[in-house]
């Protein structure tokens, strides 16, 4: 059990690292570019609502059922947007409501949506690894594969609004340190409590949070820095890549 326990927590550590993978891409970016924002932005956005309704949501549904997931999903939608009214105008620098503002918003609002989205996912991989660690490792695996996609989903827009390449990284890849912390939190505190119900309601939850930073954020920024084209173009790539990627493990 202690061996399972290491291996655990270090499953979850690498998975979340693999945010820093896609974090660094603002490293390779020659400068900010409307249309490669555009295009990002809506890739991001695929990636993201790909993950909320085939993998969080499909999940969830198995386990609770379809009304009660649903009741989920609802539930995380209303608190996003109730957080987003109190907080309509959160910005870095102390910035006024500019087209830079607004990206900085964007990426931070992404990662906060990230790092929920991680919480649980840190739980899964830690529960099962201590079960059957055999499980544990292909689990794993998948969401390391769809954490560096929303890796460059917190860093692009934040770069773009700041030119601030390390800041950028940083965002980003904190969000992704969730992910372990997630892992530890069920270890130590919930592991005697947690039940696949709870898990598959968070799920659930944690998908209506990141569907609603998608069409409220991603998908409007990308077309107003774009055009509808790119950020269609995007959120296809980003539907084809978690599409061939989550197949490989299936």
């Amino acid at each position: 059990m202690e061996s399972n326990i290491l291996a655990a927590i270090a499953l979850t550590t690498l998975a979340g690292l693999a945010t820093g993978i896609g974090s660094l891409i603002s490293y390779f970016i020659p400068r900010p570019d409307v249309r490669y924002l555009s295009l990002s932005m809506g890739f991001a956005a695929g990636v993201m609502i790909f993950v909320a309704f085939t993998d969080l949501f499909c999940a969830s549904k198995q386990i609770i059922g379809f009304t009660y997931a649903n009741l989920a999903f609802l539930i995380g939608m209303l608190v996003i947007y109730l957080l987003d009214r109190i907080v309509p105008h959160m910005h870095m620098d102390g910035q006024v409501d500019s087209k830079s503002g607004r990206l900085c918003r964007v990426g931070i609002m992404t990662a906060v949506g990230i790092a929920i989205h991680n919480l649980p996912e840190g739980m899964a991989v830690a529960l099962v690894s201590l079960a059957d660690l055999r499980l544990g490792i292909p689990i794993a695996i998948a969401i390391a594969i769809h954490n560096i996609p929303e890796g460059i989903a917190c860093s692009v827009p934040i770069y773009c609004g700041t030119q601030d390449r390390r800041r950028s990284f940083i965002i980003s890849f904190a969000a992704g340190l969730t992910e372990p912390l997630g892992a530890i939190v069920a270890l130590l505190l919930l592991y005697p409590f947690l039940s696949p119900t709870v898990l598959a309601a968070s799920s659930a939850f944690v998908a209506g949070i990141m569907v609603f930073i998608c069409f409220d954020e991603l998908i409007p920024v990308a077309n107003n820095y774009g055009d509808e084209h790119l950020t269609n173009l995007g959120i296809i790539g980003g539907f084809v890549v978690m599409m061939v990627g989550l197949s490989l493990l299936d």
